[in-house]
């Protein structure tokens, strides 16, 4: 098999949590903690995160996939992936005494573990690195204009759809009430940036994690996901954002026709190479 795994345990505020410790055969300096995004446990959607942690474990990457407290086999209350702060950190406390020769650790997650990883990685100096698949940062505004963007214009150009509509087969009223209410959802209001409470927005933690965080990062979006589509919308229109992600310390890559969580096994291969090549790529 060409490495190890194990199942562990940890710690966490009183609660167990639960796991899989893959290891390469060897001694190895580079680590990896997949983070979970939910409703979803250690294996991931389509096994996505097991199959991950092993490709790692034979490119000589040590990998820890866990189950948040709530989640999964994990003991404690469920919470959200704004609040799993102290889960992180425990599992970083127990990967790092596991595999006591890291000196890089990185934070992998996928659509809202990735929003999660990035607004926790500036508190942990332990965190040299995250890689961000199709980041949550989702407002009601960004997801209309997305939508529209992405999916009713490209539908607008497809034969298909207008034979649907001569034949009599779509919905067209329903359909063109839906495109308008987004539409006023989308241009009615100030562009997502503030709540108006004094409470920083999603966007705004994000991109605060994203400035205050000092390690690289690589950033992989699906084409065909509007998640992925609505973060790169709004980080590519925003200045702010665009100065952050254009600096060498961000590398990108697209995979085109990929769905959000990469249910094809040639789009989890590329995931898990691009993964691998930049972990061990990594300075130091």
């Amino acid at each position: 098999m060409g490495f190890e795994e194990r199942a562990v345990s940890f710690a966490c505020r009183g609660d167990a949590l639960y796991g899989v410790l893959s290891l390469p055969p060897g001694a190895c300096t580079r680590g990896v903690v997949i983070v979970v995004g939910g409703p979803q446990y250690r294996a991931g959607s389509h096994r996505q995160f097991t199959l991950l942690a092993r490709s790692l474990a034979a490119q000589g990457i040590a990998a820890l996939r866990f189950d948040y407290r709530g989640m999964g086999d994990s003991e404690g209350e469920t919470r959200s992936f704004e609040t799993v702060d102290e889960d992180l950190r425990a599992a970083l406390d127990y990967f790092l005494g596991a595999v006591p020769g890291l000196r890089q650790v990185v934070l992998w997650g996928l659509c809202d573990a990735a929003s999660a990883a990035l607004m926790y990685a500036p508190s942990d100096k332990r965190v040299s690195g995250l890689v961000l698949l199709n980041p949550w940062i989702r407002t009601q505004d960004g997801l209309a204009r997305t939508t529209l963007k992405h999916y009713y214009r490209g539908r607008l150009l497809e034969a298909d759809f207008w034979r649907q509509v001569v034949r009599g087969k779509f919905a067209l009223g329903r359909s063109l009430a839906s495109m308008f209410g987004l539409v006023r959802v989308a241009f009615g209001s100030a562009r997502s940036g503030t709540t108006g409470t004094g409470t920083a927005s999603l966007p705004e933690r994000m991109h605060a994690g994203m400035r205050q965080f000092g390690g690289q990062v690589l950033l992989i979006v699906s084409g065909a996901d509007l998640t992925g589509r609505e973060f790169c919308d709004l980080t590519d229109s925003t200045p702010a954002w665009k100065r952050l992600l254009d600096t060498p310390r961000v590398t990108r890559r697209l995979l085109d026709h990929a769905d959000h969580t990469f249910s094809r096994r040639d789009w989890r291969d590329q995931v898990a190479a691009w993964t691998g090549d930049w972990v061990n790529s990594l300075p130091g």
